[in-house]
């Protein structure tokens, strides 16, 4: 598996959420639909600010990412348990979480459909994985991709039907989620070979 010849995300993560600031978890929630007791992986969780808006939520919190850098900035939050690794190759039995986030981090994964089914392997089998990516086919995203291919960052955005399509190969029923004038959408994927766009 290919790895990153440079390290953007370490190299930024003392100023990472200068410039990208936590979002409202207002929607997050919504689809998460947490329960006390449940356990949460996020993956690409970065410097930990969308974990830190769930504590309180009464989840057991993991964060996995790639970058050092970026995991020293969320272990100083003290808001989950860190954990350095890849998408593609994710360090956990299969089944080990009720929920499963990934937030403008499935661009940035290396193998997609590797990742795609890592990330359903390690969801519980009544679980949610909830996936927040830049929407590509807006004006304002398709310039922040080429920031990032001009930067050699190696992103690839998909559009919501190409990850909805790349989630159902792998065995997810997926659930697509827009609001009114957010650059984002929203995936929401159960085990299921059935596919559903709302």
């Amino acid at each position: 598996m290919p790895k990153p010849s440079v390290d953007h995300f370490g190299f930024l993560s003392p100023l990472y959420e200068r410039f990208i600031r936590p979002a409202d978890p207002a929607q997050l929630l919504a689809l998460l639909q947490l329960a006390p007791g449940q356990t949460l992986l996020d993956v690409g969780g970065g410097t930990g600010r969308i974990t830190q808006a769930l504590v309180g939520a009464g989840v057991t919190l993991t964060l996995l990412d790639p970058s050092v850098g970026m995991l020293r900035q969320a272990q100083g939050k003290r808001c989950c348990f860190p954990c350095l690794g890849l998408a593609e190759a994710l360090p956990f039995a299969s089944g080990s979480f009720s929920r499963v986030l990934a937030v403008d981090s499935f661009h940035h994964f290396w193998d997609y459909d590797r990742a795609a089914a890592e990330l359903l392997r390690v969801l519980a089998p009544e679980g949610r994985l909830v996936i927040e990516e830049p929407d590509v086919r807006k004006f304002w995203v398709k310039l922040v991709a080429l920031a990032e291919r001009l930067a050699l960052m190696r992103s690839q955005f998909h559009p919501p039907a190409a990850l909805a399509a790349r989630f159902h190969a792998a065995g997810g029923a997926v659930e697509l989620h827009h609001l009114p004038d957010n650059p984002n959408y929203w995936a929401v994927i159960t085990h299921s070979r059935t596919l559903i766009a709302s």
